[in-house]
């Protein structure tokens, strides 16, 4: 039976199933088949065995593996520190070792200490891991920053729907303040989970609180601004900014040595990456690095700024212009607003 209503109800069944389509896509692409892409290691040693033996590693790996030399132990620590390597090997014919950094990445370290084993098991020895960066007890696997992530982005593009629907009559200046407040809010809330409540924070609270409002800020002013152009559609284009390729290439999980060309590439700019890379650097690496994970964070909150002001500049010119005489709407259609209001919210 084909009606207006059966039309009504399949259009607005298109946004759950590309929803769908979209979280099968971006999760099972980016995290069923890890492997290793120029995943980045040390052979320690300067003499020219340990070159040779650093090329033979090289050959067999393959793309899968960069391999460099470093003279010593000290300065492969130092590059593990800095994330330049995902793990260092100190060739020893009765007791080699493998150096990793696990508050950098677990899976990351997991997957040089695979490839290590197999090259000791060669020499016929054991091999003996050191983590020279472990995350904190209360997280063991350094991955709780992901989830960090997961809360801060869902309280801040979930907003969005509500300041988008429930607020759409407001001015966008008040619109704007509040989504300020919000992210200030949902930041205090994200370091209230990660400090206090489950421990993963034991220190630099304050800076986290920062970080993770800058974070919650550029999504809520990108929201903010993009639903005055999409309406209703709003919600979907943002699950797929902030969450399909968002989570996806945040590094939480899997870096993007393990990750395919797409989702690396990601990682280099997207304001999640920057976001967990930035809070590890501050909580496990002496906030080395952190400047440039912070000024991600800045370059997407001014690209939600900007938006933000282009939206308001929309309206303002839609309010000025003349208004045409209209008939009373029909009782039928006066639910439209409040739908468009349930839709964002059940899509969140």
């Amino acid at each position: 039976m084909k009606s207006p209503e059966l039309r009504h109800v399949i259009t607005h069944l298109i946004t759950p199933l590309l929803m769908c389509l979209g979280m099968g896509l971006a999760y099972m692409g980016a995290f069923v088949t890890p492997e290793p892409h120029h995943l980045s290691v040390a052979v320690v040693g300067s003499t020219p065995q340990a070159k040779v033996f650093a090329q033979t590693v090289k050959d067999s790996g393959g793309d899968r593996l960069d391999v460099r030399t470093v003279a010593t132990r000290s300065q492969a620590a130092d590059l593990l520190r800095a994330r330049d390597v995902t793990g260092a090997y100190v060739p020893d014919r009765k007791a080699p070792e493998l150096l990793v950094a696990t508050a950098a990445s677990d899976t990351g370290a997991t997957a040089a200490e695979k490839v290590f084993t197999s090259v000791a098991a060669e020499e016929g020895a054991p091999l003996k891991v050191t983590d020279v960066a472990p995350p904190v007890s209360d997280d063991p696997t350094g991955q709780g920053l992901f989830f960090l992530l997961i809360a801060v982005s869902i309280g801040s593009y979930a907003s969005v729907a509500a300041l988008g629907a429930a607020g759409a009559a407001l001015p966008m200046r008040v619109r704007a303040a509040l989504a300020l407040g919000v992210a200030i809010v949902v930041g205090g809330i994200g370091t209230l989970l990660a400090g206090p409540v489950f421990h993963l924070a034991h220190h630099e609270l304050a800076r986290l609180w920062g970080m993770a409002s800058l974070y919650s800020a550029g999504i809520l002013f990108i929201g903010v601004g993009l639903h005055t152009f999409l309406k209703r559609w709003t919600t979907l284009v943002m699950m797929v900014l902030f969450v399909m390729l968002n989570f996806t290439s945040s590094g939480g999980l899997f870096r993007p040595e393990l990750q395919n060309g797409f989702f690396g590439s990601l990682h280099a700019f997207w304001n999640g990456a920057g976001f967990v890379e930035g809070v590890r650097s501050l909580l496990y690496f002496g906030r080395d690095g952190m400047a440039g994970d912070v000024w991600t964070l800045v370059v997407w909150l001014v690209v939600g700024l900007a938006l933000t002001g282009i939206a308001a500049a929309h309206e303002r010119a839609r309010t000025s212009t003349p208004a045409v005489a209209v008939p009373e709407p029909l009782p039928a259609a006066v639910p439209a607003a409040v739908e468009e209001e349930v839709e964002e919210t059940v899509g969140v």
